[in-house]
């Protein structure tokens, strides 16, 4: 039997996305974003959910563009440190050793460590309550050669991770299951 838990905000599980932006001065920021995932297929789009407070809110609402960077295991610590702290007081880039490359589609900055990156044109904006969703048209697409199968990210080479925001805690992708559009013909 299930029980009520009450209404909040609470999903399993979340994306951790590194959502990276300049500011006015031209100067890069990233933070961590676990409110998000592909909204449309057709443009291909991406939504971002961040709270009007945030560094990185302001950034995309000023520049009209984000990156959506996908980091792996090995950058749990960094991507941990850039959901903590605010760009508007740390340059998170110099604090954590990552490297800004700026994109040549968008005016974002690619994170060069990470597998892969969503390059973004923002084309609407709703606020719902406390948080502003963004919705970005992806424009490109790059990852990391060595992590390409079949011209496709292969998930078991960019190794992303995912936020449990029931127990504030990051966790591996796990063991392959089944194909998806497949295994469902069989029931």
């Amino acid at each position: 039997m299930k029980r009520s838990i009450g209404a909040q905000s609470l999903v399993q599980p979340c994306p951790v996305f590194i959502i990276g932006t300049y500011d006015e001065k031209g100067v890069p920021n990233m933070m961590n974003a676990a409110w998000g995932g592909i909204c449309c297929s057709k443009p291909p789009c991406v939504q971002v959910s961040l709270r009007s407070a945030t560094y990185t809110h302001h950034n995309i609402v000023n520049n009209k563009a984000f990156t959506v960077n996908i980091p792996s295991v090995t950058y749990v610590k960094e991507a941990d440190y850039v959901g903590i702290y605010s760009g508007r007081s740390v340059k998170k880039f110099k604090e954590t050793g990552l490297t800004p490359v700026k994109s040549t589609i968008v005016n974002a900055p690619i994170i060069e460590e990470f597998p892969m990156t969503l390059e973004c044109e923002l084309i609407h904006t709703l606020e719902i309550g406390l948080h502003t969703l963004f919705v970005g048209e992806i424009k490109d697409i790059k990852v990391d050669e060595a992590k390409i199968k079949d011209n496709v990210p292969d998930i078991a080479k960019t190794e992303p991770f995912i936020y449990d925001h029931a127990s504030q805690s990051y966790f591996a992708i796990g063991k392959y299951l089944a194909k998806a559009f497949e295994v469902g013909k069989k029931k």
